[in-house]
C-alpha cells in the first residue's frame, strides 16, 4: 500500500509554521497527501502552504489556531469537518523560555499543558475513531529528551513531554492492531528556528543564522520519522538521543535527575 493510500487523503500537522512541523508537512505532501497546516500565525502559514503547493502540487488548507487556548481542538475539528484526515501529526509545543518554574506566572505552565497535553489528546480522540473504522491511518506525536527525567528550567515542559511519550505508547498499545500506526518521536537538541532564537538570546550563538552546536538537523529528524512510522510505539531520534536514553535508562531516577541538571547547565548555559 502506498503512503497516500495508507495515510491519505488528508493529513493534519499541528505546529506547521516552521522548523520540524513545516518540514514534516512538506514530506507528507511529497508523498502525495494533502495537508492541513495549523499554527497561530496566518501570514506565516499561508507562506508555508503556498510553498508546499507550488513544489508538490497537493492541496493545502491553513487553520490559524492558538493551540494554547482552551477551544483549540474544537476549532481544529470544525475547520476540518469536511475532510477525511488519515494522518495526524502533533509537533507544536517548544519551550521558548527555559526559565525556572517560579519565574513565570502559573498561566505560562498551564498554557504549556494545554498545548502539549490536552490538545494532542483531544485531537487523537477526535480523529482516531474514523481511522479505526477505515482500518488505516497514522498518528505521530513529537516528544523530547526533556521528558526522560526532570531537570531545571523546563519543569512544565519536561513533564508535558513525559506525558506525550507515555500517551503515544499507550495509544499504540490500543490501536496498532486496528490498522492505525502510532509513533512517539523523542527528539534531542534539534536545529530549529525556536532553538536558534533561544540560544541567541542566551548568548550561546552569535546570531540566529548560526546553527547551534551539536544539534541534529531538521532533515535528519524528518528522515528518521518517515523511516520509522511503523516502528512504534517510541523511537529515539538521532545517535546522540539514543545514547542519552541508554545512559539514563541505566541509572536510578535520582541519578538521572542529577545528570539532567548537569546537562542542562552545560548545553544551555544555565546558571540556575
Amino acid at each position: 500500500m502506498t503512503f497516500a493510500a495508507k495515510y491519505g487523503p488528508w493529513a493534519l500537522v499541528a505546529g506547521a509554521s516552521e522548523g520540524v512541523g513545516a518540514a514534516f508537512a512538506e514530506g507528507i505532501a511529497e508523498r502525495g497527501v494533502n495537508v492541513v497546516l495549523v499554527a497561530r500565525r496566518q501570514t506565516v502559514l499561508d507562506q508555508v502552504a503556498a510553498g508546499i503547493s507550488a513544489r508538490t502540487g497537493v492541496e493545502t488548507r491553513t487553520l490559524p489556531v492558538d493551540l494554547a487556548k482552551p477551544d483549540a481542538a474544537s476549532a481544529v475539528a470544525a475547520g476540518t469537518a469536511d475532510l477525511e484526515i488519515g494522518f495526524l501529526v502533533c509537533c507544536a509545543g517548544a519551550d521558548p523560555n527555559f526559565e525556572p518554574f517560579l519565574a513565570n506566572p502559573i498561566a505560562t505552565a498551564e498554557a504549556m499543558v494545554q498545548r502539549n497535553c490536552m490538545v494532542p489528546m483531544q485531537l487523537c480522540h477526535h480523529f482516531a475513531p474514523a481511522m479505526v473504522d477505515r482500518h488505516r491511518g497514522g498518528i505521530v506525536l513529537f516528544g523530547s529528551g526533556a521528558g526522560l527525567a526532570g531537570g531545571p528550567n523546563m519543569v512544565a515542559y519536561g513533564a508535558t513531554k513525559a506525558f506525550d511519550m507515555v500517551f503515544a505508547e499507550a495509544l499504540w498499545s490500543e490501536l496498532h492492531d486496528k490498522g492505525v500506526d502510532v509513533l512517539g518521536l523523542v527528539l534531542g537538541k534539534t536545529d530549529t528556528p525556536a532553538l536558534r532564537r533561544l540560544e541567541h538570546t542566551r548568548g550561546l550563538i552569535a546570531s540566529e543564522d548560526e546553527a547551534p552546536p551539536d544539534a541534529a538537523s531538521v532533515e535528519q529528524v524528518i528522515a528518521e520519522a518517515f523511516d520509522n512510522l511503523t516502528n512504534g510505539p517510541t523511537v529515539m531520534v538521532g545517535d546522540m538521543m539514543r545514547a542519552a536514553a541508554q545512559v539514563l535508562g541505566s541509572m536510578t531516577r535520582n541519578e538521572a535527575v542529577n545528570l539532567m541538571i548537569r546537562a542542562g547547565a552545560a548545553v544551555m548555559g544555565s546558571d540556575n
